[in-house]
């Protein structure tokens, strides 16, 4: 009995965990930027705005971001799906891994950023997280979804593009203050020789995250504030030919990390 009892309970324990998992859909014919399945979060007009956009951007860039809004992931971790999606999807141009996954689980009031191994240099775990915080979260506490994932698709564009600029107003320094800005002067001549070395270190380094990204990012997160806005130069509206990524996915290369946050 004790042996029958034990294989019932682990019997219902697996059934629940394969309810659990969230059964992602196969590529879709129409490989584009917005997709919004099971539920919708976004007007058909504001989901053709963020899609234009991140069609220009990756026409500019050919980096691919995507945006994937579902109802829940069925218990499973947004991170894991986050990046199992974009694995399955090959999300990303082929040869690249340039893609980039941005996905809201409106019902669980979770979100997440993935970054492809092609990306992942320089939208580190660090920054998405901050991105989240900053731009993402604070629009969907306000009930604005749109506007939280054109501010969060901005943060990533300004992250990628290495476009971190004060906007606040500062004080004119004093002695002191400017002593201390030279003695960052070491720590930037440190980062800028572990870049170096680096690169000469060819693509081992590939599929691990860099001591100097990360002193790089400790150096400008805190010029990128909270502002919001457009980036610039890859605003709202345009048409694109096929409403879709020229050439499609054919990337992947998710490796897990990332980051995440709920409101």
């Amino acid at each position: 009995m004790k042996k029958l009892l034990a294989s019932l309970l682990l019997g219902f324990f697996l059934v629940g965990i394969s309810y659990a998992q969230y059964d992602i859909p196969n590529p879709p014919k129409k490989q584009t930027s917005v997709y919004q399945i099971g539920t919708e979060v976004l007007s058909n007009s504001e989901a053709k705005r963020l899609e234009r956009k991140l069609i220009r951007y990756s026409d500019s860039t050919s980096t691919q971001i995507v945006l994937i809004v579902i109802p829940t992931t069925k218990g499973e971790d947004i991170n894991y799906l986050a990046a199992n999606w974009g694995e399955k999807w090959g999300i990303g141009q082929k040869g690249k891994d340039n893609g980039i996954v941005l996905m809201l689980a409106k019902n669980d009031r979770k979100v997440a950023i993935q970054a492809g191994r092609g990306t992942e240099g320089r939208l580190t775990d660090l920054m998405a997280k901050r991105i989240i915080e900053q731009r993402i979260i604070p629009e969907f506490k306000r009930g604005d979804f749109y506007r939280g994932l054109d501010r969060g698709t901005d943060g990533i564009f300004e992250v990628l593009n290495g476009e971190f600029k004060e906007t606040r107003k500062r004080k004119r320094r004093s002695k002191r203050e400017k002593t201390g800005f030279l003695g960052i002067i070491p720590i930037i001549i440190v980062v800028i020789l572990l870049i170096i070395f680096r690169g000469r270190g060819g693509g081992r380094g590939r599929r691990r995250r860099s001591t100097a990204g990360t002193l790089m990012d400790i150096l400008i997160l805190s010029s990128m504030g909270s502002r919001g806005g457009s980036s610039g130069g890859f605003g709202s509206g345009g048409s694109f030919g096929g409403g879709g990524f020229g050439g499609g996915f054919g990337g992947g290369s998710f490796g897990g990390g990332g980051a995440s946050g709920s409101w």
